[in-house]
């Protein structure tokens, strides 16, 4: 037996040496942090989508709540959000919560999680298979940690700032279409605001003049997290949460895309009116947002 030589560290130590200030050094840390995050938001969207598909043949016209016009909330809702707070709460302790049915609490303004445990309620109401769990963690104002998990498909989509983003661990990238008449979008109705109608459909009536075709799924979460993978070219609508489109705007920023607001922005979590894209066609898309809701910059 002898003792490690000179110069010998931990493995998990090594290449320190080479940093070239402490603040290199915390950099470091940080990125490592991000990733048992990363870890949390995962096991978070799978713990509440677990619960959903248990619960989605029990579903009971009676658990249906009326949350706001057009818009309604089931109990499945809420357990799941409850599970993800626990599991949160547990992990992170203090850090900042903005969850769809239980709202903010601002114990650490630096973490800030961003949870919807149910995207596409109307579909899971109805027992249309698209609906999602979005599960995404801020850092002083920036997006850092994403992830969409679709339970029916077992698809779980995931990014981490500036690490890419994946599909069930297999990397993934936006589509590398340019030709407009050949795109396929998707969009959602503006349903929490059908004043808004007569402009929308002015806008969908000039971009499907336009492109291939169009998809309305009706889980955001989804329509984004396809577009990150491809399967999309590009996506917009109104009215938006910030749970609704936080994790699928950080998927398509690491795959490659362009997320902004209809103006060509940077308001769509505070907006929630957002185009999000491969990227290549991004200004076909708010050449026409820009133009019919020019009236709503100042709302």
């Amino acid at each position: 037996f002898s003792l490690p030589g000179r110069g010998w560290a931990p493995a998990s130590l090594r290449g320190l040496k080479n940093l070239e200030s402490p603040g290199k050094l915390n950099e470091l840390f940080e990125k490592n942090r991000m990733t048992t995050f990363l870890e949390t938001a995962i096991e978070a969207a799978r713990l509440g989508g677990k619960i959903l598909m248990e619960s989605l043949s029990d579903l009971e016209t009676k658990q249906v709540q009326r949350k706001q016009e057009f818009d309604f909330v089931t109990q499945v809702d809420h357990r799941s959000e409850e599970a993800i707070l626990k599991l949160i709460r547990e992990r992170h302790p203090g850090h900042s919560i903005l969850a769809e049915e239980s709202g903010g609490s601002k114990e650490e303004q630096d973490y800030l999680w961003i949870i919807d445990p149910l995207d596409g309620t109307k579909n899971y109401i109805h027992g249309f298979p698209v609906f999602a769990v979005s599960v995404a963690l801020q850092f002083k104002s920036e997006l850092r940690v994403g992830v969409v998990f679709d339970p029916v498909r077992d698809e779980l989509f995931h990014a981490e700032k500036d690490k890419g983003a994946f599909l069930n661990d297999d990397p993934i990238k936006v589509s590398e279409t340019t030709d407009f008449s050949e795109c396929l979008l998707a969009t959602g109705f503006p349903f929490r605001a059908k004043h808004l109608t007569e402009p929308y459909l002015d806008t969908f009536k000039e971009l499907f003049y336009q492109v291939s075709d169009f998809r309305r799924a009706g889980a955001a979460a989804i329509d984004l997290a396809y577009v990150a993978c491809g399967r999309l070219d590009g996506f917009w609508e109104l009215m938006l949460n910030s749970w609704d489109i936080a994790a699928g705007a950080l998927l398509i920023e690491e795959a490659g895309g362009k997320v902004t607001d209809i103006w060509r922005g940077d308001s769509h979590l505070k907006t929630g009116h957002i185009v999000a894209s491969n990227g290549l066609i991004h200004e076909q898309i708010t050449a026409a947002t820009s133009n019919k809701f020019s009236s709503l910059m100042n709302e």
